[in-house]
């Protein structure tokens, strides 16, 4: 019984993790409605920038823990911010309205130069964050297997889940959110009332890209390291774990994703890891398919 509540505990962070960059996702899906692995390559990048400038800010500017972490974090939010109005305004705009194919192949081509240009910049080197707030918590006082989860899991949970809140209250009740939803469920309509799609795609991108951003900066902290490959794994495992609660609903995406990263977490605990993530892919692809609702045009 121990052993199984300390998975749900450690699953927590996880969902926690995976709902913030499946509710990111959504908010710029749902203007487009376009498949894009942009998104998974700007979580891993400002994760890489963070660590690096973290290093630099330690080794080279001999600043203390706190303050060489704050470089870190500002340097990842600025050049992931940077990074992702750069790509949605001069490659995924153009292609937004047009060919799927076409921004699949293009968010690909953008995943890829953020994936080498995190490498380049750090000399292929995998840099490591020293451990901080890895004070444990006691849930569980068995003595033979407490359940327990540190400061640092907790502190990340409680900061992802208010974004989503947070985000969802912005959407539902401010003017920006109802400017995006008028542009995510109609576009020309949206224009025929004096709303510029371009904008608010542009902004969704943004807002996407400081989302995605802030989740690398709480990931690569837990995990002390960000590898340069998380670009292409994250950016196919996001956009099927968006999907799961609906792509275009950035609230039930999240919680879609939450589950999925609850049942990531179960199938790591009980079953062979090596078979994880085809497992996690596999039930997702029949879960995609059992639920396809195709519109029938007359």
């Amino acid at each position: 019984m121990a052993y199984f509540l300390q998975q749900i505990a450690n699953a927590v962070p996880v969902a926690a993790l995976y709902a913030a960059l499946a509710f990111g996702y959504a908010i710029a899906f749902a203007v487009t409605r376009r498949a894009d692995l942009t998104y998974g390559a700007l979580f891993a990048f400002a994760g890489q920038i963070f660590v690096l400038f973290a290093d630099f800010g330690w080794n080279r500017l001999w600043l203390v823990l706190p303050a060489a972490l704050g470089v870190g974090a500002v340097a990842a939010l600025t050049f992931g911010l940077g990074a992702g109005l750069a790509a949605g305004r001069y490659v995924m705009r153009p292609l937004a309205f047009s060919s799927a194919n076409a921004v699949v192949v293009a968010s690909l081509g953008s995943l890829i130069v953020l994936m080498e240009t995190a490498r380049l910049a750090s000399d292929t080197r995998s840099l490591w964050l020293p451990p901080f707030l890895n004070e444990v918590i006691v849930f569980w006082p068995d003595p033979e297997f407490p359940v327990t989860l540190t400061v640092v899991q907790l502190l990340n949970t409680a900061l992802m889940a208010a974004l989503v809140a947070g985000g969802h209250f912005l959407i539902s009740h401010s003017y920006a959110g109802r400017y995006w939803r008028a542009v995510s469920e109609d576009r020309e309509a949206a224009a025929l009332c004096g709303v510029d799609p371009s904008t608010v795609y542009i902004l969704a991108y943004g807002v996407a890209s400081l989302v995605a951003a802030f989740c690398g900066i709480l990931a690569a902290s837990y995990y002390g390291n960000m590898d340069f490959g998380m670009g292409l794994s994250f950016g196919v495992k996001v956009l099927f774990i968006a999907a799961i609660g609906g792509q275009t609903a950035p609230l039930y995406a999240a919680l879609g994703a939450a589950g999925i990263g609850l049942l990531e977490t179960l199938w790591s605990a009980y079953g062979p890891i090596l078979w994880r993530d085809f497992a996690i892919f596999g039930f997702l692809v029949i879960v995609l398919v059992v639920t396809r609702r195709e519109k029938v045009i007359p």
